[in-house]
């Protein structure tokens, strides 16, 4: 079989499949194929071989029948191994679950998807138990960045093998989570758009938590269009309130608080050039400092981070049994950190964040988006953190630091392509919005998408 629809974006393969050029059964056979034959077989945990058939053909009988669900119909999407398909074990990327309970039912957001034509592919890589930034996994074997071309480097975490199977042309789509960076940071790492929507904006039920405080989720995809159609599938409905509009009107603020602290030169040099093109393009540009940013990692530093306590919750007794044995090392350490954070410090915590989260508010203009790297480094290679524990450490925090903020702060944000920084890795530009503001930061990413990448 011929494979020339890999790597091509939703809206390519949706022209395709709605004109009758390409059937969603070939499409899933070319996509099953290709990931059968990929170099890298730490991508996917698993395919769902019967599934994807079944829907495909499914999907081809209704487009034969003038029945098309729309502009999703057919188009495949992979998930993390975190989203409950019915009739399998919920791993997390973790042996541990290995011989879980199978779900009883999809998780709704896939149910969701299902129910917009489109068709489950298979399960894809994550950091264990989505703790880390790094995307390493010892279990199933850590995804290589494809966008690297000197020596193995790592994909970002945790939605690892999203971020792998998208840059890879595997999937046009596959689907995340973000606690503290996970949908954002691997797509930055990467070359791709990755939009993690405000917490609360869809369905939780059936996704497997890290800090449900913070947990969010989101789509990885190739262009901000595909991401603003699969929100809206992923909210149940049918098409998006997103429209097109000029970027003259957009007004940005960039902090000049911890964001670029020890930021790699290739990548200011991106982002500024970046900022350079939208000011030319009429985007109102100013820099503010942001005091909660200190505030916020203050606190961290004084009861540990909201993410440890709300994991070690949820892990104790698994960190207290014989499963922990059979965990990353890594995970484990840094889960158990938590056991030192007092209920005191976690209400504080709390606090703490609710009033930042207003204080916040006072430093933003009327309308103004934040803009800032979505990691102040481009993608490291792989060989050093699997050897040292405490380079690890290091790395994994100053990897996330700038994307935890926008979780802490309980904003939605998209990181966007910006150009290349060093070793010519890619370099994300993101774009935060206070929270339940999705409409106007997608509506904004969709208007600046193309300078931002020129």
């Amino acid at each position: 079989m011929t494979q020339n629809h890999l790597g091509k974006s939703i809206a390519q393969l949706s022209v395709l499949i709605q004109s009758g050029n390409l059937d969603p059964v070939e499409l899933v056979e070319e996509s099953l194929d290709a990931i059968r034959a990929h170099r890298d077989q730490a991508i996917f945990t698993r395919l769902l071989d019967d599934r994807a058939k079944d829907e495909a053909a499914a999907s081809s009988k209704r487009l034969r029948e003038g029945r098309s669900r729309g502009l999703l119909e057919g188009i495949p999407v992979a998930w993390k191994d975190l989203f409950d398909i019915a009739g399998l074990p919920t791993t997390a990327g973790s042996v541990v679950l290995a011989d879980a309970t199978p779900a009883q039912a999809d998780a709704d957001v896939v149910k969701a998807l299902k129910a917009a034509g489109m068709i489950a592919i298979g399960r894809v890589n994550m950091s264990e138990f989505a703790f880390s930034g790094l995307g390493l996994n010892p279990h199933y074997g850590t995804p290589l960045n494809p966008r690297a071309s000197d020596e193995p480097r790592i994909p970002g975490g945790s939605s690892s093998g999203s971020a792998v199977a998208v840059a890879s042309g595997l999937v046009p789509v596959s689907i995340g989570t973000d606690t503290g960076g996970s949908v954002r940071i691997p797509s930055a790492f990467n070359g791709l758009v990755g939009y993690k929507a405000s917490r609360g904006r869809y369905s939780m039920a059936g996704v497997f938590p890290l800090a449900t405080s913070l947990d969010s989720l989101g789509p990885l995809t190739r262009t901000v269009q595909d991401a603003i159609w699969v929100d809206a599938a992923m909210r149940g409905g049918i098409m998006s309130d997103v429209a097109r509009v000029a970027a003259s009107g957009f007004s940005l603020v960039v902090p000049t608080t911890i964001v670029m602290d020890d930021a790699e030169e290739g990548v200011i040099r991106a982002f500024e050039a970046a900022l350079a093109r939208l000011s030319a393009a009429g985007v109102k540009v100013r820099r503010a400092a942001f005091p909660a940013f200190d505030a916020l990692f203050q606190v961290m530093a004084e009861h540990g981070p909201l993410v440890t306590a709300e994991a070690f919750a949820l892990h104790h007794r698994r960190l207290a049994g014989p499963e922990a044995q059979a965990m990353d090392r890594r995970v484990v350490a840094r889960t158990r950190l938590g056991e030192k954070i007092t209920l005191v410090g976690y209400l504080e915590i709390l606090k703490v964040r609710e009033q930042l989260i207003k204080d916040v508010q006072t430093t933003l203009g009327p309308n103004e988006l934040i803009a800032y790297p979505s990691v102040a480094h481009v993608a490291p290679t792989l060989a050093p953190l699997e050897a040292d524990d405490d380079l690890f450490v290091k790395i994994n925090f100053k990897t996330l630091r700038n994307t935890l903020i926008g979780n802490f702060l309980d904003w939605c944000g998209v990181s966007l392509p910006c150009g290349n920084g060093g070793a010519g890795m890619p370099v994300g530009f993101l774009l935060s919005a206070p929270k339940g503001q999705d409409e106007r930061l997608l509506t904004a990413a969709l208007a600046l998408e193309e300078i931002v990448a020129a």
